[in-house]
């Protein structure tokens, strides 16, 4: 391959990618050219990466079909953030001899942000905020967490580090999901319960589950019908999880009292979109991965997957 090979870093929203390692072990063997926005159109999507040899995707965001692939007759390598990315299309890449390599990943952001959101929408904090800023003084009532219910759907990782801090705010922790078994429930501090259960005794509902067509829309309208009036509903894992208009429909409505959100079904969100304008929702661009521990970990892997395919190693 002729040198130097030429590579596209996609969705930087922050400029932080060269920042966070050492790309210099590249110098004389690779042009790093770096994007800061978000191509949605495939058609757009292939116009900027047919010149290109490598590209370093952010997982999940900018998808590689089949159809994209076909196009991309130069591209070699594709290097995505996390362990998994469900937007690249594995087979299409084998079948055109491009090799794909995955980073690492920490999951302490993701579980952090999750009581941030919490924390934030329950004692009003982007509301008694703006108040201060403009001169005014408290707004709003907050609530409390001791002795609430928390509802964890998903126990995973994330959702049994969630678990585990709501044991600090002596909360009761219940959860479920589709293969939770008591055993597993009890280790991680959560009470199996079902699924219609947890939406009506819980105070906070949140998600942690990996997107798939078995958890697509796993929270729509009947679950959101079953939850108090006073609860709240978070979710930092994936947008689809939830049917959005429902959500939409419940929080204008006031049939439950707020949600903290992180992300959604099309990212970034289109202009005027209604959900982080309500003022019982606590909004934000999906950032729960958006660390500094995290993006090092990130680019750092990168970088090493790319220098090891450019000497011959699989990466």
């Amino acid at each position: 391959m002729p040198m130097p090979i030429k590579i596209a870093v996609l969705d930087d929203f922050q400029g932080a990618a060269l920042a966070m390692a050492d790309w210099s072990v590249l110098d004389g063997r690779a042009e790093i050219s770096v994007f800061r926005d978000h191509l949605a159109d495939p058609a757009d999507v292939v116009k900027r990466l047919q010149p290109f040899d490598v590209v370093c995707v952010m997982r999940e965001r900018t998808p590689l079909d089949r159809a994209i692939l076909a196009q991309l007759g130069r591209l070699k390598l594709i290097v995505s953030t996390g362990r998994r990315n469900a937007s690249i299309d594995l087979e299409a890449a084998k079948d055109r001899g491009i090799t794909v390599c995955n980073t690492g990943y920490t999951s302490h952001g993701a579980m952090e942000l999750t009581w941030a959101l919490l924390l934030a929408g329950l004692r009003s904090l982007p509301a008694e905020t703006v108040s201060l800023q403009g001169g005014g003084w408290q707004v709003a009532v907050g609530g409390e967490l001791y002795g609430k219910t928390l509802g964890i759907v998903g126990l995973g990782k994330i959702g049994a580090k969630v678990a585990r801090v709501a044991q600090a705010f002596d909360m009761d922790v219940v959860a479920w999901s589709q293969n939770l078994t008591a055993e597993a429930a009890s280790a991680a501090g959560a009470r199996l319960v079902g699924k219609d259960e947890l939406f009506r005794i819980s105070d906070v509902v949140t998600l942690h589950l990996v997107l798939s067509e078995r958890s697509r829309g796993i929270v729509a309208a009947p679950e959101l019908a079953l939850m108090k009036p006073t609860a709240w509903l978070i979710n930092t894992a994936r947008g689809p999880l939830i049917d959005e208009q429902a959500l939409i429909d419940a929080l204008q409505n006031r049939r439950i009292a707020g949600a903290g959100l992180d992300v959604y079904d099309v990212e970034p969100l289109p202009a005027g979109h209604p959900l982080p304008k309500l003022d019982n929702v606590v909004a934000t661009p999906h950032v729960g991965f958006v660390t500094h521990d995290t993006y090092q970990v990130f680019y750092q892997d990168s970088v090493a997957h790319i220098a090891a395919w450019l000497d011959g190693k699989a990466g």
